[in-house]
């Protein structure tokens, strides 16, 4: 049975099954990271989450529709790989909200596609993938056998679906922490400005800032506007992406969120779940909610096993990256962030597709 409700707009809301599983494809890719990113730096998880509650819900009603609401893995890959500090992840993500809201603005994002072509979206992503892995191998060192453990749980969840492995992987380290320490009391986070530490400008927040931009323009912006018509036949603008973006991350990073955006990959994930309204954010941001009460849960993670789901997290952000065409330009761009950063890996990346295409 479905409860249905019109907006003036002219799509809706249904609280049916198929928006309670479809709110589960949308959080499949963003709870591993924010667990992560909580662990391994500064920012507090019960922050995180009452951010992508509030955002879901804002969203969902805005637009009627099952829009994903993401952390920007770019820059949340760089933080927990301790590459990016927490303070210039701050100051990234309010240059970023600044900048998309702008561009969502002036109409410009059509042109800024131009220049930042699907393989360097891609390069980006396999960066970010590649360094995750480095970090999650260092982790799941410390205690062998538990990240024994997390592999196989890994490798089973994966076999039966390819992007399981990191929500099982958290499931069971959740499972762990919740043995150790039980269920704690419930309670919700003071909210002050920059409650877990303010900006920090700096040439890293800039060089994270670019690689982050790529990625938002390409997957964010230009490809969830086109999947929302293919899978809609909603009219939403890439600028009217981009403004939500700018909005949100102006909004949400200064109250203690992690930097936001939209996604191609969760709309594709709550849709394949049976999301077909904005009723599902409506329910995923009541579960984000409740999981932000007893956020405390999560700080028994064992570490190993959050190497696994680093690991885990960097294979599923890899199998996207690498399925493009200029395979070449995608893993030098990831070799190239390796061994410098992904700020010097993005421009090489933007002049070696410029120089292709023109040979081409």
């Amino acid at each position: 049975m479905a409860i249905s409700v019109e907006t003036d707009r002219g799509r809706g809301f249904e609280l049916s099954v198929g928006e309670v599983t479809g709110a589960l494809g949308d959080s499949v890719t963003v709870l591993p990271i924010v667990v992560a990113l909580a662990a391994l730096t500064p920012a507090s998880l019960a922050h995180l989450l009452v951010g992508f509650a509030v955002f879901q819900a804002v969203w969902g009603v805005r637009y009627g529709l099952p829009v994903s609401v993401e952390p920007m893995k770019a820059l949340a890959g760089l933080a927990i790989a301790g590459t990016l500090a927490y303070g210039e992840l701050v100051a990234a993500g309010l240059l970023a909200g600044g900048l998309l809201l702008v561009a969502g603005l002036t109409g410009t994002m059509a042109r800024v596609q131009r220049y930042v072509g699907e393989p360097v979206v891609r390069g980006v992503q396999l960066s970010v993938a590649a360094l995750l892995a480095l970090a999650g191998a260092d982790l799941a060192a410390g205690a062998p056998a538990m990240a024994a453990a997390g592999v196989v749980v890994a490798v089973a969840a994966t076999l039966v679906y390819r992007r399981a492995g990191a929500v099982a992987v958290l499931a069971v380290g959740t499972g762990v922490a919740l043995w150790g320490g039980g269920v704690p009391t419930p309670s919700l986070p003071a909210f002050a400005l920059f409650p877990t530490g303010g900006p920090t400008l700096s040439t890293g927040a800039l060089e994270g800032l670019a690689g982050q931009l790529a990625m938002t323009v390409g997957n964010a912006a230009v490809a969830t506007s086109l999947l929302l018509s293919d899978l809609f036949d909603a009219d939403v603008s890439a600028d009217d992406l981009a403004e939500s973006m700018g909005a949100m991350n102006l909004l949400g990073v200064p109250l203690g969120a992690v930097p936001m955006c939209h996604g191609s990959g969760g709309l594709a994930g709550k849709y394949a779940f049976g999301a077909r309204t904005g009723g599902a954010n409506l329910v995923l941001a009541a579960l984000y909610l409740a999981a932000a009460l007893v956020a405390g849960l999560w700080s028994g993670f064992p570490m190993a096993m959050l190497g696994v789901l680093l690991l885990a997290v960097a294979g599923q952000l890899a199998w996207v990256a690498l399925d493009s065409p200029d395979r070449p330009v995608v893993v030098g761009m990831a070799a190239l962030a390796v061994l410098t950063n992904v700020g010097v890996a993005f421009l090489a990346g933007v002049a070696g597709h410029a120089a292709l295409r023109r040979v081409r």
